[in-house]
């Protein structure tokens, strides 16, 4: 699955894929395919970018329009 959105959050933020791998705890490499669709994102660090960027799982994964945090 692609996740268009990790992608434009980060660039909002002004931020590389390095500086949002290391607040996951991953390799900047594993991040990239997660923003290419190369693999899958698990549950938790959906979670983890929703409280970074203060929006919903939702809007991350696409399920929403609205950024908006519940």
């Amino acid at each position: 699955m692609y996740y268009p959105r990790l992608k434009d959050l980060r660039q909002d933020k002004d931020l590389g894929q390095k500086e949002i791998a290391a607040y996951l705890g991953i390799d900047q490499r594993v991040y990239s395919n997660y923003e290419t669709g190369k693999r899958e994102i698990p549950t938790r660090f959906v979670i983890a970018l929703a409280n970074f960027y203060k929006t919903s799982t939702d809007y991350i994964l696409g399920r929403t329009n609205n950024p908006k945090s519940n």
